[in-house]
């Protein structure tokens, strides 16, 4: 029976074709089910828990494991649902390629639970051959998502310099995470989609009127400004709905979301003290394709 490590390497050597070392752009080739090398000597090692690294250096990332164990635990109880729906539903209107295996990357994926639950639901009853790719800068992430048994790729990796061939990915998902458009149209098959949800003015409001005295003041920017000038917009969608949370659930929340990272420890504590809450979700689901040249 092969191990985790041994999985995941058989996983990437079957689809080898895909990467390329982000040192120098060559082709990369899984070697012994152990590490990738390219043909100028770059070599990564694929990790015991069955993931890769092609980070040089550690970065100072704020996201801990008590954030993505916090994460996975309200994604678990179905906070996310409605999003992960939405975003599904969306991919099977804007039609996926038929006759290959369709490579979706969360790009900026964190402890893997988007990736995981909406590939799950898009390929029930599709019969579509997916192939998930989960990329993020933390290594305490990418290792929680690799952990679980599901079959996926997961990397360690600069959103700014991904280890994977022009037009290899032909969904990348940006979900509540940063974004860099030049490497996202770099990355993107010719008739692929990128999907990204930005919060909006009502997402989380409860957190950060517990939390703060005075409101954020509002952009004046519209972060779709950005995404329209790469990307040709081809469906854009306002979701917003509540959840009731127990007591149970609203600390996991807290723990979640950098709108707890500069609040009063006293503040703190009184909200998580409520035995329930109404959470607002409020988001702009934005779908894009390649601009027409």
């Amino acid at each position: 029976m092969m191990n985790k490590k041994l999985k995941s390497a058989a996983l990437m050597k079957r689809h080898e074709t895909m990467f390329q070392c982000p040192l120098c752009s060559a082709d990369m080739t899984v070697i012994d089910l152990k590490s990738f090398i390219c043909r100028n000597r770059h070599t990564f090692d694929i990790a015991k828990a069955g993931y890769l690294n092609v980070v040089q250096h550690s970065s100072a990332v704020k996201y801990d494991k008590d954030l993505f164990e916090a994460r996975r635990a309200i994604a678990a109880g179905g906070f996310f649902e409605p999003l992960e729906r939405m975003v599904t539903d969306r991919m099977k209107q804007a039609g996926l390629p038929s006759g290959k295996t369709v490579t979706i990357l969360d790009a900026g994926c964190g402890e893997g639970s988007h990736l995981a639950r909406i590939t799950e639901k898009l390929q029930s009853g599709s019969g579509l051959s997916l192939l998930g790719v989960g990329m993020d800068l933390s290594k305490t992430g990418i290792l929680a998502a690799a952990k679980h048994e599901r079959e996926a790729i997961w990397c360690v990796a600069d959103l700014a310099n991904a280890p994977f061939r022009n037009r290899s990915i032909d969904v990348i998902l940006n979900i509540l995470s940063p974004s860099n458009y030049a490497e996202f149209k770099r990355l993107l098959s010719d008739d692929g989609i990128v999907i990204k949800a930005i919060p909006k003015g009502g997402h989380l409001k409860e957190l950060r009127e517990a939390f703060y005295d005075a409101p954020e003041k509002p952009s004046r920017s519209d972060p779709a400004d950005r995404f329209c000038a790469h990307f040709d917009l081809k469906d854009r969608t306002e979701l917003i709905y509540r959840t009731v949370l127990d007591r149970q659930q609203l600390l996991p929340l807290i723990k979640m979301t950098p709108l707890s990272w500069n609040a009063e420890k006293e503040r703190i504590a009184s909200f998580a003290k409520k035995e329930s809450a109404s959470i607002t979700v409020h988001l702009d689901i934005l779908i894009g394709g390649k601009k027409a040249e």
